[in-house]
C-alpha cells in the first residue's frame, strides 16, 4: 500500500544554522578523585570538586559512513565545548558519576561567567573598561555554548536510561532515498506519559502523520513520500509540542492540586461549623460518619481516568492565545538554540548543515512515527532539564 504524504501546513523552524566545528579537547578522568566526589556529593547533594584538567575520551557523536548506527554516544548532534566533550567521555565510561560531573560543570561555568561580569562592573571607571567589557561578552558566548552543550548531554542521559538511543544523522540512514528506522522503541517513548498526556501524544500523531493508534501491523509498514525539509519541520514542530504538554500538564496539575486543597479546607470549615450546632451525642456518631467519608482517597473512584483524560484536553483547549505563546515558547534562548541544532545536526546535509529541500525520501509510517514519538519526548525532557539547569546556571530569557 503506497501513500504520498505531503505536510504543507507544517510549522516551520525559523532557520536551519550550520553546526560549528570542534575545538580540540582531551581531558582525562581520575577513578579516585571520581571516588572523592562521590564521597562528597553523598553529603551536599552535588559535588563541588573541579574536574578541570581531568581526561576523558574524546567520543565522536556521528554514525558510520556506510549505515545506520544506533550504538554508544552515537547522537546526530557532536559537542563543541569542552565541558561537552568531557561529559561525553564521562557517559559513555563513568556513568554512575555523570550528574555529579554535570552539577560541577554548571557551577563552574556559572561561577566563570559571573566573574567576568563582576570584573566589568569595577573596570568601569577604569581605562580597561571596554576590554572588560569585551570579554564579559565573549565569556558569555562561550558559557552559553557550553551550558547548551551540558543540556543536550542531559537530555541524552534521559534517553540512554529508557535505552532508546536517539535516531543518527538521516543522511547516513538512508539507502536509495529509503529511510526505514528500526527498532521502532515506541513502548518505551510512550512510557514516559502519564495516561493523560499518552492520549493527547496520540491525538497528535495521528493528526499529523495520518495513523491511528490501533492501525494494523500492515498500516505500520506502508510506505509513504515526505520531502526531507517538511520531515525537519515536522520534527522541530513535535518537539515544541512536547515541551508545551509538559508546560501545560504541570500546571494543569499544579492548579488541580491548589483546588483540591482549598475544597478541602472549605469542606472542613463547613463541617466544623455545622457540628457545633449538634448535641454532644449526635456528635460524636456524626464525626464517626466523617470519618469514614474522609478515608476514601480524595479524587479516586469510578470514572476518574476518563474524567482526567477529557479534562486535560478541556483544559489545553481553553488557553487563552497569550498563555498558549508562554507554554509553547521555549523559555530560555538556550533551549530554543539547541532545538535548532539538534534538528540541523539530525537532517541537515553532513558538510554544510543545511537541509536538502528539495530530496523526496520513501520511508514507513512506523518510521515517521518514531521520529514523532522521539520529539515528543526530546520536548519533554527539554523542559525538565531547562528547569534544573536554570536553578544552578541562569538562563537568558527567550
Amino acid at each position: 500500500m503506497e501513500h504520498c504524504f505531503s505536510l504543507h501546513k507544517a510549522p516551520s523552524l525559523s532557520s536551519f544554522l550550520p553546526s560549528l566545528g570542534p575545538r580540540v579537547f582531551t581531558p582525562s578522568i581520575s577513578p579516585s578523585d571520581f571516588a572523592l566526589s562521590r564521597r562528597r556529593s553523598l553529603r551536599t547533594g552535588f559535588t563541588s570538586t573541579p574536574f578541570n584538567g581531568r581526561k576523558a575520551p574524546s567520543v565522536k557523536a556521528s554514525a558510520g559512513a556506510s549505515h545506520c548506527d544506533f550504538s554508544s554516544l552515537n547522537a546526530p548532534l557532536e559537542p563543541r565545548s569542552a565541558p561537552g566533550k568531557f561529559l561525553s567521555g564521562v557517559l559513555q565510561n563513568q556513568r554512575q558519576f555523570f550528574h555529579f560531573a554535570a552539577a560541577d560543570e554548571l557551577k563552574r561555568l556559572s561561577n566563570d561567567r559571573d566573574s567576568a561580569v563582576a570584573r566589568m562592573f569595577v573596570s568601569l571607571d577604569s581605562d580597561e573598561a571596554c576590554l572588560h567589557r569585551r570579554i564579559a561578552q565573549l565569556k558569555e558566548q562561550e558559557c552559553q555554548a557550553a551550558v547548551e552543550d551540558v543540556m543536550y548531554m542531559l537530555i541524552f542521559y534521559k534517553f540512554s536510561d529508557l535505552r532508546v538511543p536517539l535516531v543518527p544523522k538521516l543522511s547516513r540512514c538512508m539507502y536509495n532515498c529509503r529511510l526505514e528506522i528500526w527498532p521502532s522503541k515506541d513502548w518505551e517513548l510512550e512510557s514516559i506519559h502519564s495516561i493523560e498526556v499518552l492520549e493527547v501524544v496520540r491525538d497528535h500523531i495521528s493528526a499529523v502523520i495520518g495513523l491511528r493508534a490501533d492501525s494494523s501491523v500492515t498500516d505500520n509498514w506502508a510506505t509513504t513520500e515526505i520531502q526531507q525539509l517538511h520531515l525537519g519541520r515536522l520534527y522541530a514542530a513535535s518537539i515544541l509540542y512536547g515541551y508545551f504538554l509538559k508546560s501545560a500538564s504541570s500546571r494543569h496539575q499544579l492548579e488541580r492540586c491548589l483546588t483540591l486543597v482549598h475544597q478541602k479546607r472549605l469542606n472542613h470549615r463547613n463541617s466544623l461549623q455545622f457540628l457545633d450546632l449538634l448535641p454532644c451525642g449526635i456528635k460524636s456518631l456524626v464525626l464517626g460518619r466523617f470519618s469514614d467519608v474522609q478515608s476514601v482517597p480524595l479524587g479516586q473512584g469510578p470514572g476518574r481516568q476518563e474524567k482526567d483524560l477529557e479534562e486535560l484536553r478541556c483544559y489545553v483547549m481553553g488557553f487563552d492565545p497569550e498563555t498558549l505563546q508562554r507554554c509553547a515558547k521555549p523559555r530560555s534562548k538556550e533551549a530554543a538554540h539547541l532545538i535548532e541544532r539538534h534538528s540541523c545536526a539530525l537532517f541537515g546535509d553532513e558538510q554544510t548543515g543545511i537541509p536538502q529541500t528539495d530530496e523526496v525520501i520513501r520511508t514507513s509510517f512506523s518510521s515517521l512515527k518514531r521520529l514523532v514519538l522521539e520529539a515528543v519526548a526530546f520536548g519533554s525532557f527539554l523542559w525538565d532539564i531547562e528547569e534544573y539547569v536554570d536553578t544552578v546556571y541562569k538562563l537568558k530569557d527567550n
